[in-house]
């Protein structure tokens, strides 16, 4: 048990027992002879004490009491000392499997409650593979008094039986050629009651797996390092239960367990100089740590699935080749330019419907396929789980973008986007794949006319466009058709003269 402050462990906080199990002989002897030498007498006294505080023939919860009910029928003072003892016998008995401590802290009193859960003595078999209790038995009464206790624990079979050798074969009736169960009717007035007389453990387990697992203040502080900045901060999540609430949040938002909570809560800037907790803050390194997560779970799914696909190459070289899908002609795909000489129509696209998504790629390719392009594919057959039909029909329409011309860069995001666009439409048939890459095509076509049919009208200066300028016309020279007279050309002179010598006069 542990316990940093006595004063949270005294005679006057509440306890319980729980246990679903009861003593045998055997069990009995198990404690007298086996773990008492381990433990102590106090301890196993301590733990016959506490198995009787529920009825012999019942299992489950005792009644709430005041641990002064411990201290005055073990002989223990209530004080330091006293404490001190129980719980070192309590650390005892948990040490070597028998019992389970559990601190409840009801934040309506502002106090804690505890929990004793009981378990079963291990069986001699079990005991003796268990390494650790049989080391630490030997270091308790010896070598030689070990394997006395195991040899009278144990009847060996009869010299006749182990000396003669016999076929054994299991000629044991199993449950359902002799009983039969009316499956047709179900009574649920019996599964109702038999839930409601079920014990509170087993009703607390079930809505514990079926609603969200929320953490409380001691799954963290448990985990949370002694020596951090923080943790200051972090011991006042025991009282602030809003903030506790919005550590939560961001767990069950980002999908964390416990130690990537504690790590979040270490770093520095999660916390303000008052103790206060940063939620944005949390939830930006939060999506940071998941989005890591992912990827790497990602990695590790591609490496095991490429040693699981080789192993079953290997395990199962002679399996036959699966039998081949027709396509019908109205979901026929134009053969590329560089396959116009190798396949006709029909079989190009057999090809698609039937060829794995690898070898696909490598007819694309005179050479070897780039390690990059096949990790983009790799990851959309494992992790986004489309059929190999479906990138095949994904590959041709990436191949005919750069064939027919399109400044559209084939990178690992534009793929995953796309990939990412038939999952959501539920493109999961080659039928389906071929009507996706048909709809964009005409998606495309509008826009590419679109914008030819408006680039000569009208010019847009918005944030893409910022540079660009309007066409301003400019006056060209063109040569005048008509020639000017000699009498025109004499009246202009005049004219000009006028004008000279008035500017003089004025000057």
């Amino acid at each position: 048990m542990r316990m940093k402050n006595l004063l949270h462990y005294t005679e006057n906080h509440r306890y319980c027992v729980y246990r679903e199990f009861g003593l045998s002989a055997l069990d009995e002897l198990m404690l007298g002879s086996v773990y008492q030498p381990m433990v102590g007498a106090f301890a196993v006294s301590l733990y016959r004490l506490l198995f009787q505080h529920v009825p012999v023939g019942q299992i489950g919860y005792s009644p709430l009491e005041q641990q002064r009910r411990l201290f005055l029928t073990l002989g223990l003072e209530p004080s330091e000392k006293g404490r001190k003892y129980l719980i070192e016998q309590t650390s005892k008995l948990e040490a070597v499997g028998l019992l389970q401590t559990s601190r409840l802290y009801a934040p309506e009193t502002d106090d804690y409650m505890y929990e004793y859960e009981m378990q079963p003595p291990l069986s001699p078999a079990e005991f003796f593979r268990t390494q650790h209790l049989t080391l630490l038995l030997r270091d308790k009464i010896g070598k030689f008094a070990v394997l006395s206790l195991r040899e009278s624990l144990w009847s060996r079979e009869s010299s006749e039986w182990s000396q003669s050798s016999y076929n054994k074969e299991n000629i044991s009736v199993p449950f359902y050629e002799l009983f039969e169960l009316n499956t047709h009717v179900i009574d649920y007035e019996l599964e109702q009651a038999l839930s409601e007389v079920s014990t509170g453990r087993q009703t607390g387990a079930a809505l514990t797996s079926e609603s969200e697992k929320a953490l409380n203040y001691a799954d963290i502080i448990l985990r949370f390092p002694r020596e951090s900045v923080n943790r200051k901060h972090v011991e006042r999540l025991r009282f602030e239960h809003e903030q506790l609430g919005m550590v939560n949040y961001v767990v069950r938002k980002f999908d964390l367990s416990v130690q990537d909570i504690s790590r979040l809560l270490d770093e520095d800037g999660i916390f303000t100089e008052a103790g206060d907790l940063l939620l944005d803050e949390l939830q930006l390194r939060a999506s940071q740590q998941s989005r890591q997560d992912r990827k790497r779970q990602e990695e590790q799914q591609v490496q095991a699935a490429k040693v699981v696909a080789l192993r079953q190459r290997e395990a199962s070289p002679s399996e036959e080749p699966p039998v081949e899908q027709a396509v019908e002609m109205e979901f026929y795909v134009e053969v590329p330019p560089q396959f116009t000489a190798k396949c006709d129509i029909h079989q190009y696209n057999m090809m698609l419907r039937n060829e794995p998504y690898r070898r696909l790629l490598q007819t694309f390719f005179p050479g070897t396929v780039p390690g990059n392009l096949l990790d983009i594919f790799e990851k959309i057959d494992i992790s986004y789980k489309l059929p190999g039909e479906v990138i095949n029909v994904l590959i041709h329409y990436l191949m005919s973008l750069l064939v027919s011309g399109s400044d559209q860069r084939i990178n690992r995001n534009f793929v995953e986007a796309v990939a990412s666009n038939m999952l959501l439409k539920q493109v999961n048939t080659y039928e389906k794949a071929v009507q996706y890459i048909r709809d964009q095509a005409k998606v495309k076509g509008k826009q590419s006319a679109a914008s030819s049919s408006g680039g000569g009208r009208s010019r847009s200066y918005g944030k893409n466009n910022g540079s660009a300028k309007p066409s301003i016309p400019i006056v060209q020279d063109q040569p005048s058709e008509e020639s000017v007279t000699e009498e025109e050309l004499d009246e202009l002179l005049r004219l000009a003269e006028r004008m000279q010598s008035g500017k003089q006069k004025k000057v």
